[in-house]
């Protein structure tokens, strides 16, 4: 006969009971409950914002999300605040949050969603400088924005406090100013792959300390020098997928993140493609949208803990270019 033992029951007559403290079964048969809280058991919700099509910036800046663990079409969500393409991401297990890019004039806008919650994106705050092909990442407090284009390439990193509302801070710098790189990370670092310093497609990887602000370090080299590419990342891996190396390229690279060196082959996208939305779980790197030269709807997918090519996983509600993508479960929280 099982037990069911609660501290306390609250709620009754209102929003329904709710159950505190540890809940405990005496059985002979086996159980496992489960662990972590209702939003870290409801599935790693991928999103994907803003972008560009041969009409230009989408308006009104629709955000897509999919389930990452299911395999399937992407669904609408909402719309981000201001419409543009090129931002840079970042998020917590609550807040994902978009910055920077263009609308077409440069800006310095932070907007964020609740990811349990369908809706459009609110006003988080501003970067401490406007500019377009922004790139970020974060650990489950801080998000960082670093790079991108004012026109001029921009070496800025800044961060944010994801749960708190406000404009960013002066982090430290990049080891050159450059646009287009590959942000990405575990729960201790925060790397910066790749990107564009005119005239060179760069194979540096950048690497920072997210919990102390600095300067970033040399980490070690892509496969080749290329800018646009897309990026995921579980605990220990950061995969770096497609590009332009002069060219587009269907390469995926990774790095095992909390040690310093060059990237591996890891196997090819689905498709020669540079400019989409990427996002991950802690098994699953997802590729969304692009230019292959046309704009593209197709979203793949790969298993970030072995090798191989990517498969195909379904589409976004649109095809284009320039989306920006993140989730709820990367690598980058505990």
């Amino acid at each position: 006969m099982a037990i069911l033992k609660v501290d306390t029951i609250s709620g009754i007559g209102t929003e329904g009971p709710v159950f505190e403290g540890d809940i405990e079964f005496t059985s002979q048969n086996f159980l496992t409950l489960p662990k972590g809280d209702t939003t870290q058991r409801g599935g790693t919700l991928g999103i994907f914002g803003g972008g560009y099509t041969a009409s230009g910036i989408v308006s009104p800046g629709p955000i897509d999300f999919i389930n990452i663990q299911s395999q399937g079409n992407a669904v609408d969500f909402g719309d981000l605040s201001v419409a543009r393409q090129l931002a840079g991401t970042a998020s917590s297990r609550i807040r994902g949050l978009f910055g920077g890019g263009n609308t077409p004039s440069l800006s310095d806008v932070i907007d964020f969603v609740t990811f349990l919650t369908q809706s459009n994106a609110t006003d988080f705050g501003n970067l401490t400088v406007a500019r377009v092909n922004v790139t970020g990442t974060s650990s489950d407090t801080r998000g960082l924005f670093a790079g991108g284009a004012t026109p001029s390439d921009s070496d800025v990193i800044d961060f944010v406090t994801i749960a708190s509302a406000g404009d960013a801070t002066d982090f430290g710098n990049l080891q050159t100013g450059k646009y287009g790189m590959a942000g990405c990370g575990s729960q201790t670092r925060g790397i910066f792959a790749g990107g564009y310093d005119a005239p060179s497609n760069l194979d540096v990887i950048d690497f920072v300390t997210i919990a102390s602000a600095g300067n970033a370090a040399d980490f070690g080299n892509l496969t080749a020098g290329r800018r646009n590419v897309r990026v995921c990342s579980s605990h220990t891996r950061g995969l770096f997928g497609g590009g332009n190396t002069g060219s587009k390229v269907n390469t995926i690279d990774f790095v095992t993140i909390a040690t310093t060196g060059n990237a591996t082959d890891f196997g090819d996208t689905t498709t020669v493609t540079e400019g989409g939305g990427a996002c991950s779980s802690l098994l699953r790197g997802v590729f969304a949208g692009g230019n292959s030269p046309s704009y593209l709807n197709t979203i793949s997918f790969v298993t970030m803990e072995t090798t191989g090519n990517a498969s195909d996983f379904g589409d976004l509600t649109l095809a284009r270019q320039s989306n920006n993508g993140t989730s709820n479960g990367h690598g980058g929280l505990a």
